[in-house]
């Protein structure tokens, strides 16, 4: 199966955002969901079918223009399934980013017998702003860990930012190991820049580190998933700004 999924966030010129391009082929649909919270717009992931099974090539294609704010979040995670005999199922993204940019979607889960590639570039403008979040759930419950490969980019300013490979399962030699996941079956990974709306849950599996450049990277590895977003989530929620205390007696303003 092929898909392209794109979606185009743009400033609306109000102080607002608006989407000029939204448009997706199964299993990859867009749906804009929930209001405007602030100026910006959610736009969620919806699976049309099972997989990514082997053989498919998916391609999802997401731009953020200046003074724009977008989320794109999942309703489900996605589950890599094996299918038939044939070439990994393949994923590739491509983020633009000049405004603000939130990647918040539910973990991927290698089924065992799956083989999957997900492949990931994103491009952030001087300027723009971007939460990038990854999660992976290495196979069901008290299933061994199907092959999955994560790639990912980001540049800044057209500099290299962050770049970062992983792969687990039967032909990823070491992934079990002390020098990568250990005994963790979950690992998650958020990307900022140029800094985190929250903070670190304190963790033995979680670190917080700054990049060389604008932003900071945060990685959990946990046992399951729980842990992962136990130490991941607080990062991630909203700043909800603190109401200012009015003195008892003052004049409100009109």
């Amino acid at each position: 199966m092929r898909a392209l999924a794109q979606v185009v966030a743009e400033a609306d010129g109000r102080g607002g955002t608006r989407l000029t391009v939204l448009r997706g082929e199964s299993p990859l649909l867009l749906r804009r969901t929930g209001g405007r919270s602030g100026g910006g717009l959610t736009v969620h992931l919806v699976g049309g079918a099972a997989g990514p099974l082997r053989g498919d090539d998916l391609r999802l294609e997401v731009t953020v223009g200046v003074g724009a704010d977008l989320t794109v979040r999942s309703v489900a995670a996605q589950l890599a399934l094996p299918g038939r005999p044939g070439p990994a199922s393949r994923l590739t993204i491509h983020a633009s980013v000049a405004g603000t940019l939130r990647w918040l979607p539910e973990p991927l889960i290698a089924a065992a017998g799956c083989d999957h590639y997900t492949e990931t570039v994103v491009e952030v403008a001087e300027g723009g702003e971007l939460l990038w979040r990854d999660d992976l759930v290495c196979g069901r419950h008290a299933e061994p860990s199907g092959d999955a490969r994560l790639d990912t980019t980001i540049r800044y300013g057209g500099r290299t930012l962050y770049r970062h490979a992983l792969g687990v399962g039967r032909h990823a030699d070491g992934w079990d190991g002390a020098a990568v996941l250990g005994s963790g079956r979950a690992v998650g990974t958020v990307v900022a820049v140029p800094g985190l709306p929250g903070t670190l849950t304190a963790s033995p599996g979680a670190a917080l580190m700054p990049l060389a450049g604008p932003g900071v990277l945060a990685t959990a590895v946990g046992a399951d998933i729980r842990q992962v977003q136990a130490a991941l989530d607080p990062l991630c929620a909203p700043v909800v700004a603190e109401p200012v205390p009015v003195a008892a007696g003052a004049p409100l303003a009109a």
